[in-house]
């Protein structure tokens, strides 16, 4: 493989990962937004959410090193492992630990998932049997190669033998769990991810706008639209304390 062969493949990589980033962010925000904001923004705002500004900016938010409040060390551990496998840092930017995806995991486990956290449990343990089956060491111990590689079994519903304790498929785990992954990452951190507006830095969303004038629509095509670091709740019309 010559120079320019391979600046054309690091190329496509960094595309792929982009438009991976920006179609999952824009799942991640709009499932976070309240309808009542979705249902009152102009067409202009959904737009302005798809847009890039700017390389993201880098931001820190250490991920949780001991037990969390729905999950043992252990499990918080090998979960933790697994987020940052399914969007990690890298030169564009920092990832889901970074933006705070298992702290928004452990809240919803608590809140509205609350259901879930036993299905939680028992896939992390599946996921940790299917690891020591099929590649010889705790999930944790793995390569990034061969963490990746678990995760496509998983995903593709191939993590199976030896009693690895999946309750349904292997795939309806990991689909839960790259869900609130992307939830916690790219949603409203009114519900504890996206960390100082990490998510939205890194897909280039400009935050939530009640309205667009036409100046911001200008500004947005000429990829000088200043971002909006504010959750939804912040704004009064939506706060949940009124």
């Amino acid at each position: 493989m010559n120079d320019d062969d391979a600046r054309e493949r690091n190329d496509s990589s960094v595309i792929s990962r982009r438009d991976l980033l920006r179609t999952a962010g824009a799942a991640g925000a709009a499932a976070l937004v309240p309808h009542s904001i979705a249902a009152a923004a102009p067409a202009e705002a959904i737009e302005a959410g798809a847009a890039a500004l700017p390389g993201p900016s880098i931001a820190t938010a250490p991920a949780p090193t001991g037990p969390l409040m729905n999950l043992t060390a252990r499990e918080t551990e090998i979960l933790s492992a697994m987020v940052d496998r399914l969007i990690p840092s890298d030169e564009l930017g920092p990832g889901a630990l970074e933006a705070g995806a298992l702290r928004f995991i452990d809240r919803a486990l608590s809140e509205a998932e609350s259901d879930s956290a036993g299905a939680y449990r028992s896939g992390l343990a599946a996921l940790d049997r299917y690891s020591h089956y099929s590649r010889g060491a705790a999930f944790v111990e793995l390569s990034a190669t061969d963490q990746d590689s678990v995760l496509i079994d998983l995903q593709t519903g191939g993590a199976t033998g030896a009693n690895v304790g999946f309750v349904g498929s292997s795939g309806s785990f990991f689909n839960m769990v790259k869900s609130h992954t992307w939830q916690g990452t790219f949603g409203d951190p009114h519900y504890g991810g996206n960390v100082d507006f990490i998510g939205w830095d890194l897909i280039g969303y400009p935050g939530v706008r009640l309205q667009v004038s036409e100046e911001d629509q200008r500004a947005l095509e000429a990829d000088e639209l200043t971002p909006v670091r504010r959750s939804a709740y912040d704004y009064a019309t939506f706060r949940v304390d009124q």
